[in-house]
Parts: structure tokens; C-alpha cells; sequence
């Protein structure tokens, strides 16, 4: 839970090492103007997707034990969505890139149209990194 990550977080105080172990960037640290303590580690996958690596690199990282490794299909970060009135397939053009994107099978398509399956979708934001959208035409509710 989050609650217990903060208190064992030494992020703010420097530590960067489950960043630095991430291969693709994806963590970064929370900025000054954050809800959540400055200087923290985070990751938003609305910003950079989390590629559920296997081996969990940033977990194996984190000293502090604010990060524990857990199986990757126990790992959740919030539930895409997908935004009509943005998306090609919508409007009238064929796309799909989402749905090969997302690795667990949450994104599929259905009459040519993305359909996200609540009860699966991780939220890892694979599936929005893969839209080629400019104004992504998936989210992810944190």
C-alpha cells in the first residue's frame, strides 16, 4: 500500500535506485507541486508505461524495502480507459495499435472498436504509450 511505501521511501532524501534500475524510465520522482512527498519516487504510467518486466529490477533495487517484488500479474497501477472522442477508430479511420500493445490481453478489439476489460487491465499504460493519438486517446485512472 501506498501509506507504507512513503514511510519506507528514502527517495526524497536521495535515493533514486529503483529509477536508475528501471530499464525504461519509467520511474521519476514526484514533482514539488505533488499531493505526495516531493523528491519520491513514482510512476505514472499516463506519463511513461511500466513494461512489467519479469525480473522487477526496480524492486530488487530498493534497499529500503519500500518496494517488494511480487508476481507481475499481482501488479496494479490503475485502469485504462479509452476517450471516443479522440480515438481514430471513432471518428472513422482503422487503427488497433492499442490492442496488440497490451501485454496481459486486458485491450482487445471488439467490432473494430478498443474494449478494455476492468477486471484485468493493470493500468500499466502500454496500451496509451502505443496510440498513436498526439492527445493520447487512452488514459489511466490512477
Amino acid at each position: 500500500p501506498e501509506a507504507e511505501f512513503q514511510r519506507r521511501c528514502t527517495g526524497p532524501a536521495g535515493c533514486r535506485a529503483c529509477a536508475e534500475a528501471c530499464p525504461h524510465g519509467a520511474i521519476g520522482p514526484y514533482p514539488a507541486t505533488s499531493r505526495h512527498h516531493a523528491g519520491t519516487p513514482a510512476l505514472d504510467p499516463n506519463t511513461a508505461p511500466c513494461h512489467l518486466c519479469p525480473d522487477l529490477p526496480c524492486a530488487r533495487a530498493c534497499e529500503a524495502g519500500a518496494l517488494v517484488p511480487i508476481p507481475t500479474d499481482a501488479l496494479f497501477f490503475g485502469l485504462a480507459r479509452v476517450l471516443p472522442d479522440r480515438c481514430f477508430v471513432f471518428q472513422g479511420p482503422e487503427c488497433g495499435a492499442c490492442a496488440p500493445a497490451c501485454p496481459i490481453g486486458a485491450l482487445r478489439m471488439v467490432a473494430g472498436r478498443p474494449v478494455i476489460d476492468a477486471d484485468t487491465c493493470n493500468g500499466c499504460g502500454l496500451c496509451r504509450a502505443a496510440c498513436p493519438v498526439w492527445n493520447k486517446a487512452i488514459t489511466i485512472d490512477l
